[in-house]
């Protein structure tokens, strides 16, 4: 116990134990000797409230030295606590508590650093809520003043995933400093979620498959992906500025989505021509994910929409919208 905890504690058995010493030495009943223990303390100047003894008089001194120096300190750090902001956080946390107990179909990131906070960006430019888990004090507190929510904790823990609200999460995303730290964080989210969709950050190419058996959905490795766009870009640049464009977030004309079929939707086995959808919509099919995995892409007219497919579009933003609000139809 240490802090305003240990002050208050503190400056409460100055109060008590004044209390008793005067009922004891004085004889007085306790509201006289409590109230006599605090206009002492308190250093008003008040009369006695009753004549006191020698004894009493001793007493009076010794509550006097050591009651006065506790309440000073007392009453220091609770100043300095609210002057510093420490109230205000206080009250900030207990509200971000609130907001993760209230969030739902949202990210959960584990890890703020170079990947982590690129990926955070992005999320919040899409309009996707998320949650980041950090262990860094300082990287928490630059999460806090962008307005997102984090938790200060391992993201390994499964107390700590729960309180970041894995139960109701869309996805996980594991970018934490090391290999060994993104295995035994996405174990613990496939434990706890068997169908939540995981990503994992890879730093070795022999963390890969580890990864991938702990549970990850898809493992990304920052240094092969940028060498491959490099060398995209060096042999296709228009090629490479049409996929920025139409998948970066600064870019609100363009989209490019993806969308899920469901069994109720009303494009359901139809195919892409006699649903209409680039007459309807205003947006491309670009590509068929199929239930089973494989991809179709530039699929022809007459490619039929089966339950559970996942079509790539492009088109724009508000076109896009419309798509998704399809019934049905699920982003």
């Amino acid at each position: 116990m240490r802090g305003p905890r240990l002050a208050v504690v503190l400056l409460l058995a100055v109060l008590a134990g004044g209390t008793a010493g005067y009922m004891i030495v004085e004889g007085w009943n306790a509201w006289d000797a409590f109230y006599m223990t605090v206009t002492t303390v308190a250093t008003v100047g008040f009369r006695e409230v009753h004549p006191l003894s020698f004894g009493g008089q001793v007493f009076t001194v010794v509550l006097i030295v050591c009651g006065v120096g506790t309440a000073f300190y007392t009453v220091t750090l609770l100043a300095t606590i609210i002057v510093e902001g420490g109230l205000h956080q206080r009250f900030a946390t207990r509200r971000a508590g609130r907001m993760l107990e209230q969030i739902t179909n949202h990210f959960i990131l584990c890890g703020y650093g170079r990947i982590g906070s690129i990926v955070a960006h992005e999320l919040h430019q899409q309009g996707v809520p998320l949650a980041v888990v950090e262990r860094d004090p300082d990287r928490v507190r630059q999460v806090v003043e962008k307005g997102w929510l984090a938790l200060e904790a391992d993201a390994s823990r499964e107390e700590v995933l729960a309180k970041a609200g894995i139960h109701r999460a869309r996805g996980l995303i594991a970018a934490v400093g090391t290999d060994a730290e993104n295995v035994f964080t996405v174990l613990t989210a496939r434990v706890m979620r068997p169908d939540l969709f995981i990503i994992a950050r890879v730093e070795s190419d022999d963390a890969e498959h580890k990864l991938r058996r702990a549970g990850a959905d898809r493992v990304i490795s920052p240094y092969q992906i940028g060498a491959t766009h490099m060398a995209q870009t060096a042999l296709r640049p228009a090629v490479v500025d049409f996929v920025q464009l139409a998948t970066s977030s600064e870019r609100l004309d363009l989209s490019m989505e993806q969308v899920r079929i469901r069994n109720d939707s009303a494009l359901a086995n139809q195919s892409i021509v006699d649903a209409g959808i680039r007459q309807r919509f205003g947006v491309i099919v670009v590509g068929i994910k199929r239930t089973g995995g494989a991809m179709e892409f530039n699929p022809p007219p007459e490619a039929i929409m089966r339950p559970g497919d996942e079509l790539v579009v492009l088109g724009r933003t508000e076109s896009v919208k419309a798509l998704e609000k399809e019934k049905g139809v699920v982003a």
